[in-house]
């Protein structure tokens, strides 16, 4: 039996990057979040500085993933709680989301890194409200969709939103996350070949 034509994977796959683009195509912040993000990662690295990353839940999967990338491009990037992860210091940047605004373990974490001298950088959607942002150096607003606003609204309901929850929030921080890794490869002036030879073949 064929698939209705309204919720056939194309749609649907289009529906979910158009909502995830509209993150980007509607924002006004100035500096823009890939802006602040960059601008962070290579000040850092022109300083010799080590890169931490944190979030918790779908966010900090997203975290996970933007610090592989950093790794491959050659950067010492550690996850926050990973056993390996060496101590924050005054020349290092902590990057931070915290999608609604903040988060009991986000912000006790952004209060560790800043007590220490570190830089914090933090992410999310709610600048204005957000009790992390108090830590923060910086602040790159991702203007998405959280738990905090969704108000419930799934596909066919008030206002037709298809992701729930913060899943527009989260599917914005992956594609921010390759704008970043595009623009670090020019920066940091990396070569296909020298990211692709720091992959793990532990596999």
């Amino acid at each position: 039996m064929a698939e209705p034509s309204s919720d056939s994977m194309s749609v649907l796959a289009t529906k979910i990057c158009n909502q995830i683009n509209s993150v980007f195509t509607n924002s006004t912040s100035t500096p823009s979040p890939l802006h602040t993000t960059v601008d962070e990662i290579a000040s850092t690295a022109a300083h010799g500085g080590k890169i931490f990353v944190y979030g918790v839940g779908r966010e900090g999967l997203m975290m996970k993933a933007l610090c592989m990338r950093l790794a491959h491009l050659g950067l010492s990037a550690h996850c926050v709680g990973d056993m390996t992860t060496p101590p924050i210091s005054s020349s290092d940047l902590l990057i931070a989301s915290a999608g609604p605004g903040g988060f009991s373990t986000v912000d006790a974490i952004c209060g560790v890194a800043k007590s220490n001298g570190g830089r914090v950088l933090v992410l999310t959607a709610q600048p204005e409200l957000g009790s992390s942002v108090k830590y923060a150096n910086a602040v790159a607003y991702v203007a998405a969709q959280t738990m905090a606003d969704d108000d419930g609204v799934v596909e066919g309901g008030r206002g037709g939103a298809l992701l729930p929850m913060g899943s527009v929030y989260e599917g914005a921080l992956f594609v921010l996350f390759e704008m970043v890794v595009f623009k670090l490869v020019s920066v940091l002036g990396q070569t296909p070949d020298e990211i692709r030879s720091r992959h793990t073949n532990l596999e």
